[in-house]
């Protein structure tokens, strides 16, 4: 399922299950049969259905979100062996984890509220009719070091663009964990129909700006004394990319 897709469903106990299943990230289908009181044959041809239309997956017993996101690349640099791919709910510990630990750099905002985001929402994937959300995770030895997470309104207005965030933890720096990361999610984007990327970082960031520079987005403009940190007003630069 793209995130362009309208949300129809043809039957309200069907919507209901996707609405569940989107809320909590990934679920059992028992439990998830009890809480809706769903009488259980028609729980299963709903599931049975929203599987066949590309809405929900069944992985490891446990229902989730099913979106297009395609399949794990391998790469090695300097002998790191680390792998590129589609976020799953198990993620989320070592997301917020790896977004956190960036964060404590103070040069990282928008990263820092979508960890806090998704740590009380307690969902990694979103897709319903107020907003889409995506990840992607770099791993080593099955460990998350680094993510690329793509945030999008479902409005008319702003269906074109999308909020990125892109990141990895200090020690794996280097690599082109960064670079790989970045260019999976910006092709995702533009297979997904969005036309415009953007974020925002504190002008005190050099590195991040140097580092989107670098893969050709372009400052589309400064809000001044926008950030305080440590005491200090700091600017906001606010980047983009054409797709």
């Amino acid at each position: 399922m793209k995130f362009a897709e309208e949300l129809e469903f043809g039957h309200e106990d069907r919507k209901g299950i996707y609405q569940y299943v989107e809320r909590h990230g990934a679920v059992d289908p028992d439990e998830t049969q009890e809480a809706l009181r769903i009488d259980p044959g028609g729980f299963r041809h709903h599931v049975a259905i929203l599987k066949r239309d590309g809405r929900i997956e069944e992985v490891d017993g446990r229902l989730q979100v099913a979106l297009e996101a395609g399949a794990e690349e391998e790469y090695v640099d300097d002998d790191l062996e680390f792998h590129i791919r589609p976020a799953r709910q198990e993620d989320l510990t070592g997301i917020v984890g790896a977004i956190r630990q960036v964060a404590e750099e103070k040069t990282y905002i928008v990263a820092e509220s979508v960890a806090d985001e998704v740590d009380h929402q307690e969902a990694l994937l979103r897709h319903n009719e107020l907003e889409s959300r995506m990840f992607f995770v770099a791993t080593v030895e099955s460990e998350v070091v680094g993510w690329v997470h793509l945030n999008a309104p479902e409005l008319d207005k702003l269906s074109h663009t999308a909020e990125l965030t892109v990141g990895v933890i200090e020690e794996y720096r280097g690599h082109g964990i960064g670079s790989h990361l970045l260019e999976r999610g910006l092709e995702w984007a533009g297979s997904n129909g969005y036309e415009k990327v953007y974020q925002s970082v504190p002008s005190t960031n050099e590195d991040a700006i140097t580092f989107l520079e670098h893969h050709s987005w372009e400052t589309e403009a400064i809000r001044e004394d926008h950030y305080k940190l440590n005491g200090h007003y700091v600017d906001e630069v606010m980047m983009a990319v054409e797709l």
